[in-house]
């Protein structure tokens, strides 16, 4: 696995996994679901991204793990990029979910192609 693939799976997983524990311990991003109209998704995705960002890292020794984790949050990301434009968030706003989404398809790539 090349070095831009490992730093990528490591900045992704630290990532998502700041985001998800903030779901749980922030009210302004549990604000944010409200907004989306999405509140009862809220634990759901929260959950959803520290299971990705765990699974990225087993990943880094299990390469199926990895794909379902890659492959799971380029979903997630991809879902949340179309929420944002569906709201008519602007493009900085929007921006975020859209690269998280490329980053994770790239490392999903990278691993399919390994595996």
């Amino acid at each position: 696995m090349s070095t831009t693939t490992l730093l990528l799976i490591w900045f992704s997983s630290f990532s998502f996994l700041g985001y998800g524990i903030g779901y749980f311990v922030s009210p302004k991003l549990q604000e944010e679901f409200k907004r989306f109209g999405l509140a009862r998704f809220g634990p759901l995705t929260g959950a959803l991204e520290i299971l990705g960002a765990v699974g990225l890292l087993v990943g880094l020794w299990v390469p199926l793990i990895l794909l379902l984790a890659a492959g799971g949050l380029t979903l997630l990301m991809l879902l949340g990029f179309g929420v944002r434009l569906k709201i008519k968030d602007g493009f900085w706003a929007s921006l975020p979910s859209f690269l998280f989404m490329l980053v994770n398809a790239y490392i999903f790539y990278m691993a399919l192609r390994a595996y």
